[in-house]
């Protein structure tokens, strides 16, 4: 059901919710629009109940979840829509629109944490040289390569996440201290290290940029069409070598902050030590 087959009164407390998540609390626009979605989901399976957001109750909270469950939705997915109700609701109640939170005792799914099964160190190096031009590469095939490897590079030689890799831009890229600076969740800055290989594919990619980007744009990447290159470019990136280089793996670019946690916490200026000391392609 789209936004516009819902409630007038629906649709206005989701644009004055989601305005509270992006100016308020200032959070990024994929987590407000991520917002936007689950609650207008919701409006959805009540507007077909002919109820409304303010007037749900706890029983229609549970129904809805429950339809979920009936759908095969995972218990991560399920877990994320509590959460989103939740915040929904108490910002409903403190901004008087409803009395009393009906999501006051709506329990949320337990998901099972796993840790991510992750690539052995002869795999990585696979695949982050699996782009190959080949010999009869033209001037842009051998472009798409060297910028492929340097994405690929960062991605596993500094650990960086899909939306910072695409938004990584050429002044962000510190060569002489081999350094890059990257706006990472809730737009916080963050430096990492560039190890040796990393370096050297940026460098080459370098040379060859204004193939694929006549223009000046501040991006590093860029697509075959000369705009910058999206997170979903690269996911798809990462599959195709992944197939070529790893027969049999399913390989996806996607590590949570909270797994990195479950590993290690150390200072800044430890873990710049830690990598350039045991990372294999430091």
């Amino acid at each position: 059901m789209a936004a516009r087959d819902l409630p007038r009164s629906d649709v206005a407390l989701i644009d004055g919710f989601t305005d509270h998540l992006a100016l308020e609390r200032h959070l990024s626009p994929a987590t407000v629009e991520a917002y936007r979605r689950d609650v207008s989901q919701l409006a959805a399976f009540l507007r077909r109940a002919r109820r409304d957001l303010p007037g749900a109750g706890i029983d229609d909270l549970r129904r809805f979840l429950a339809q979920l469950t009936s759908l095969g939705y995972a218990r991560a997915s399920i877990a994320r829509r509590v959460g989103a109700i939740h915040t929904f609701y108490r910002w409903a109640v403190s901004s008087s629109v409803v009395d009393e939170d009906p999501a006051a005792l709506l329990g949320r799914p337990k998901v099972i944490s796993r840790l991510p099964v992750v690539l052995r160190v002869a795999e990585a190096a696979a695949l982050v040289e699996a782009p190959d031009a080949g010999e009869d590469a033209n001037e842009v095939e051998s472009a798409v390569v060297l910028r492929d490897r340097a994405i690929l590079e960062l991605m596993y030689g500094s650990g960086l996440r899909v939306s910072e890799v695409a938004g990584v831009t050429v002044d962000r890229v510190d060569l002489d201290r081999s350094r890059v600076t990257v706006m990472g969740k809730g737009d916080k800055e963050r430096e990492v290290p560039l190890g040796d290989p990393a370096r050297l594919a940026v460098v080459a990619w370098l040379t060859v940029r204004s193939v694929l980007a006549p223009g000046e744009g501040d991006e590093l990447f860029m697509n075959r069409r000369g705009r910058p290159i999206g997170p979903r470019d690269i996911r798809r990136l990462v599959g195709r070598y992944g197939r070529a280089a790893l027969s049999g793996r399913r390989v996806t670019p996607h590590a949570s902050v909270a797994t990195t946690q479950r590993y290690t916490h150390v200072s800044r200026s430890r873990l710049f030590e830690a990598y350039e000391q045991s990372h294999p392609r430091a």
